[in-house]
């Protein structure tokens, strides 16, 4: 059940939306985002005064990943979670990757200047 989407309005720079923002960034409603927050452990916006919600960039971002898994490509809650968690690994895993190619790309090139200067 693949719905294809209208696009998502760009997000603006700024630290902190509040929950009415990001329910119109992500096209749901406020409750959808609370829920959201239940289910995603991924999903956890700052708490301040009067237990008012305020998310950051990566929230919104996480919150966008949850609607495209749920409405457009149709997982199940546990799926997105999967999902989520799998996308989560991946990319704790890319800095030390591309770390290490970066330091590799440096001594190679270090290598060729010492070549050069000998």
């Amino acid at each position: 059940m693949t719905r294809t989407a209208d696009p998502l309005p760009d997000i603006p720079d700024k630290r902190y939306f509040t929950i009415g923002e990001v329910s119109a960034l992500c096209q749901v409603k406020p409750h959808v985002l609370r829920y959201w927050e239940q289910e995603f452990t991924q999903l956890k916006p700052v708490k301040r005064r009067g237990n008012r919600r305020y998310y950051q960039q990566h929230d919104v971002l996480i919150a966008r990943d949850i609607r495209k898994l749920l409405y457009e490509q149709g997982f199940t809650i546990q799926g997105a979670r999967l999902q989520l968690r799998d996308k989560g690994r991946a990319l704790a895993s890319l800095p030390a990757a591309s770390a290490s190619e970066s330091l590799a790309e440096i001594r190679k090139s270090l290598e060729t200047i010492v070549a050069e200067l000998d």
